[in-house]
């Protein structure tokens, strides 16, 4: 689905540089200013830095005069905001109005726009008059002050899930459990170094060793971390003459 960012009226470079790249970590890159207060702050220095490795997304964006200009092929238009105002379009949570976009059956837009307004003021009401919803983040209510970019990462986000969202690598490499015999050879070496160093008492030994072997069986060590614990003991035989208390 058709996905746009519209920065309505911005004051500050350094935040469209910051929502580019909270665009491009969610998969999205269809940015458009109306009216910023910098005509080429797309390409002010402040802006390309906070945009970290996002260049393209501000390379390709757009500054236009008009919202309408902005909303060109789109038919679903999301305005922000803290509070809702008394007239207008009706104040939904982000989460649950994407969801029901997402999955609508009868009527699926095919093209959706997320208005953000000033950073001194918000948004105007006749741009939240021409939206279908306006989106309210559910924040601490004694203090629910969100900058631009911070807002722009958690509405796309929450936009991105909703359309599937990206699948979370996992491990390059599998972990591999140790077996019994690796993990014996472990506890045998590592009660010779704590016998050396003075810590265990052959003559009463006490549970030591059998608590040691409990703990080791619940971590399910890998044969990586027995190779670790095996240099330890051998570290502790080599560190010092043995003891005889």
């Amino acid at each position: 689905m058709k996905t746009r960012f519209v920065l309505i009226e911005t004051s500050h470079a350094g935040n469209v540089g910051a929502v580019a790249r909270a665009m491009k970590v969610m998969g999205f890159d269809d940015l458009v200013l109306v009216r910023p207060r910098w005509p080429d702050v797309l390409t002010r220095e402040e802006a390309v830095e906070r945009a970290s490795g996002a260049d393209d997304v501000l390379r390709q964006a757009r500054v236009v005069g008009h919202l309408a200009e902005a909303l060109d092929g789109i038919d679903h238009v999301c305005a922000t905001a803290m509070t809702p105002r008394d007239f207008g379009p009706p104040t939904v949570a982000p989460r649950a109005h994407f969801e029901a976009l997402a999955k609508a059956s009868e009527v699926t837009p095919s093209g959706v726009a997320f208005l953000m307004g000033s950073e001194r003021y918000g948004m105007r009401n006749p741009d939240v008059y021409a939206s279908h919803v306006c989106l309210s983040i559910p924040t601490n209510p004694a203090y629910g002050s969100l900058n631009l970019a911070a807002a722009v990462q958690l509405l796309a986000y929450e936009w991105r899930q909703a359309l599937g969202g990206f699948h979370v690598a996992e491990r390059i490499t599998p972990t591999i459990a140790a077996d019994g015999a690796a993990v014996q050879g472990m506890l045998q070496h590592l009660e010779q170094a704590l016998v050396h160093v003075g810590y265990l008492d052959p003559s009463a030994p006490k549970k030591l060793m059998p608590r040691l072997q409990q703990m080791f069986n619940r971590a399910r060590v890998s044969t990586e971390e027995v190779h670790i614990w095996r240099g330890v003991a051998k570290a502790m035989l080599q560190s010092s003459p043995p003891r005889h208390d």
